[in-house]
């Protein structure tokens, strides 16, 4: 039966002009990737036909699956199975297409793994070569604005991205790259510019978490993992991090800083800039209240708390996937927040979400869902450092710390990116896997000792 299939698939594959091989995967994976800063239309076509092409090639004794990979699709299927407890069913059902990457995608890379994994390198150079040519479409587009409008605004944060992509997520998808360009070994003069100007960029994306993240493991790989010696090491670190500060204080970017972590209200054109003890006890808000970054986070969390205080019942399943929203948006009204209109600069503070993913898993999907995030990110960052490749490193602590700070995987950008770097991470099969080999004569098996196919 498995004969046929194979057949027929190869057949199919053969009349439309492709066949099996690592150089398609690595160009459909890679488009995956690559169309992440583009509209959610075009990065779903090429899930589609990533998994389409994954399905029709693959061959039944290269099948691989290991927990890794299980885990994102035991996610989604627990996210489906809130629907049976949800308090808002149309909004968890409509979610689930969203996150539907969680369990496609590792699917996908269950299928020809062998594959991708000969790939994998050549995915991440793809990946970071057009994250640099995307940069530079976003720096030319500012350059072109600046031109029409003399506002400076135009270079920093989301006037840099245009609100297409968020600038924080953009900061995301520009990090791993940073670290691609950092890391490569035998660097060109273009690998360096490659890294100098990713760094400049999310500098001026202004996301705080990223660049704190960034500019730590950057120090980190400088002092401990660079082959250069000592001196060197110790001078590149220095100039790196001076050019890191005085970065800082520019401008704008030192403006946006100072606004995050002001310990003062202050009332400015009718509107109360709120700090971060007001956001966690003040009893009631008005409408001219301004909750900046960090705030805002805060008073998030306070909201999450009194829920939880409110109705215990929900630590244990949650609301269901993007149902707590509702939640949010009842106590953010008799908090007497903004409320907005719900588009563009209106939107307001209670219609949004928790922008913490930990809070956000725990408030849709319970302790259970929370627990399996945390296992999710922690088998992610166990095999970076058993792996000691510190792209991989890097993106695992990132998206630890960038979790605290934005619902990630409730968005599908935020979804795909980490779903597809996760399992180009952890779920690779080993070398050899899936390749015909003579009998052994230890076992007669005729596959590796301890390589299992599913």
């Amino acid at each position: 039966m498995g004969n046929i299939y194979n057949f027929s698939s190869d057949a199919l594959l053969k009349r439309i002009g492709l066949s099996p091989g690592k150089k398609l995967l690595v160009f459909f994976v890679s488009a995956v990737l690559v169309t992440l800063p583009l509209g959610y239309a075009y990065n779903s076509i090429t899930i589609v036909l990533f998994v389409l092409y994954s399905v029709l090639s693959a061959k039944r004794d290269g099948i691989y699956y290991n927990r890794a990979l299980l885990l994102p699709m035991l996610m989604y299927l627990f996210m489906a199975l809130s629907l049976l407890w949800s308090v808002d069913c149309n909004s968890t059902f409509r979610a689930l297409s969203k996150e539907a990457s969680l369990l496609f995608i590792p699917l996908a890379f269950c299928f020809n793994n062998r594959f991708i994994r000969m790939g994998r390198k050549d995915i991440l150079k793809n990946f970071s070569i057009a994250m640099v040519l995307a940069a530079l479409f976003f720096v030319g587009r500012a350059v072109v604005r600046y031109t029409q409008t003399g506002n400076p605004e135009v270079f920093f944060y989301h006037e840099l991205s245009t609100f297409s992509v968020n600038a924080i997520y953009l900061s995301a998808l520009f990090s791993v790259p940073l670290f691609y360009f950092l890391t490569v070994k035998n660097k060109t003069w273009w690998a360096y510019a490659c890294f100098i100007f990713l760094f400049v960029v999310i500098t001026l994306l202004s996301s705080k978490t990223v660049i704190f993240i960034d500019v730590l493991l950057t120090a980190t790989y400088m002092l401990f993992y660079s082959r250069m010696p000592k001196k060197a090491r110790v001078t590149v670190f220095v100039a790196f991090m001076a050019s890191a500060v005085a970065l800082g204080y520019y401008g704008k970017i030192k403006e946006r800083l100072v606004e995050e972590f002001t310990t003062q209200a202050t009332l400015a054109d009718g509107v109360n800039n709120l700090t971060v003890k007001d956001a966690w006890t003040k009893e009631k808000f008005s409408h001219n209240d301004y909750f900046n970054g960090v705030a805002f986070r805060v008073y998030q969390g306070r909201v999450f708390t009194e829920l939880a205080a409110e109705d215990p019942a929900m630590m244990l399943t949650g609301y269901g996937l993007n149902a707590s929203s509702h939640k949010v948006n009842e106590k953010g009204t008799s908090l007497n927040v903004h409320p907005g209109s719900g588009d563009g600069i209106n939107y307001g503070y209670s219609l949004q979400n928790f922008h913490n993913q930990y809070i956000e898993t725990f408030a849709d999907l319970g302790i259970f869902g929370f627990l399996l995030l945390l296992v999710l990110l922690g088998i992610n960052l166990k095999k970076a450092l058993q792996g000691k490749d510190f792209v991989h490193i890097a993106f695992a602590i990132l998206m630890i710390a960038l979790l605290l700070t934005e619902s990630f995987l409730w968005r599908q950008r935020g979804v795909v990116f980490f779903t597809v770097l996760y399992c180009l991470f952890n779920g690779l099969a080993p070398k050899g896997f899936g390749k015909r080999y003579e009998k052994n004569p230890d076992n007669g098996s005729g596959r590796l000792p301890g390589v299992t196919p599913m």
